[in-house]
């Protein structure tokens, strides 16, 4: 699984940050993937102990690389390979996020009222008005 040269573009995709390989250069050619601050390209070889800063769709992260990896693995090896320093500050605008982000299909299984729920809401309208 490791190895000694490693481009950044495969790594971010071994490691699980980014689902295709090319969306991991992409982000690379965006200046979405830095080093100590400087905007690095596809092809640039990650080290043992480097830093990164990554912005994905999702959230900013901050890692350091513990292992090299060259190949794709299941997200519980993938996670030993790199170490998420990111700061408390970024993890913490994550989670508040609306939950519709999220779950925006339990939205759109309501659709319209049936015609048994539609005379109940015109009989609970009706009744409202025949009070008053």
């Amino acid at each position: 699984m490791s190895s000694e040269k490693t481009r950044i573009d495969k790594y971010l995709w071994a490691i699980r940050l980014f689902k295709t390989r090319s969306l991991a250069t992409e982000a690379c050619d965006k200046g979405r993937v830095k080093l100590n601050g400087v905007t690095v390209k596809a092809a640039k070889t990650v080290h043992l102990n480097e830093e990164y800063e990554i912005k994905t769709e999702a959230r900013k992260w901050v890692i350091k690389v513990n292992g090299l990896l060259n190949q794709r693995v299941a997200y519980t090896e993938a996670i030993k390979f790199y170490t998420d320093i990111t700061p408390p500050e970024e993890k913490a605008t994550i989670e508040f996020k609306p939950v519709s982000f999220h779950t925006g299909k339990i939205l759109s299984k309501i659709g319209r009222p049936t015609k048994k729920q539609r005379r109940d809401i015109d009989n609970f309208i009706n009744f409202d008005e025949d009070e008053n």
